[in-house]
């Protein structure tokens, strides 16, 4: 197995094991009020999978697509960035309880995701394609988390 695809899979792995230690279903997310179209928490699992997955992928073909130095550094700072946006957004939701917190990063997160689907298509435009999972997920979720921070407001006190 080539390097570039054992660090894919171990940032993958890293993003998907530490993303789920960071998000505690307890109680607390348990009486928070959420709108009915709220996915049931089985869901978030698979589906996290899938995307990390896609984006394994899209960080191998984008590598692969580089030519140069200044390529793969792109394609590195790119894919960095995202990894400590989606690291930091279940901390703040859940370890921290504070979701209008997590609002506010998901706007970081999102705009990645946005810098990834533009920033790797010089490099392959199946690696674009492959964050657009991902792209949409999270458009989802930030519309998902700024729903459940109207619902429970005021947040943060107790």
């Amino acid at each position: 197995m080539s390097q570039e695809v054992l660090v894919a899979i171990g940032a993958a792995l890293f993003l998907a094991v530490g993303g789920a230690l960071l998000t505690p279903v307890g109680e607390w997310y348990a009486k928070l009020r959420k709108p009915a179209w709220n996915p049931p928490n089985w869901a978030f699992g698979p589906a996290w999978t899938i995307i990390l997955g896609l984006w394994a992928w899209a960080g191998v073909l984008a590598w692969r697509g580089t030519s140069d130095h200044a390529g793969r550094t792109t394609v590195f700072a790119l894919f960095a960035v995202n990894a400590v946006c989606h690291f930091l957004w279940s901390p703040l939701f859940f370890k921290l309880r504070r979701p209008d917190w997590a609002v506010v990063e998901v706007v970081f997160l999102w705009a990645s995701l946005l810098a990834l689907l533009i920033g790797l298509r010089p490099y392959s435009v199946l690696a674009s394609w492959l964050i657009v999972p991902y792209f949409i997920w999270v458009s989802f979720a930030a519309c998902l988390n700024a729903t459940i921070v109207r619902l429970n407001r005021p947040i943060g006190r107790a």
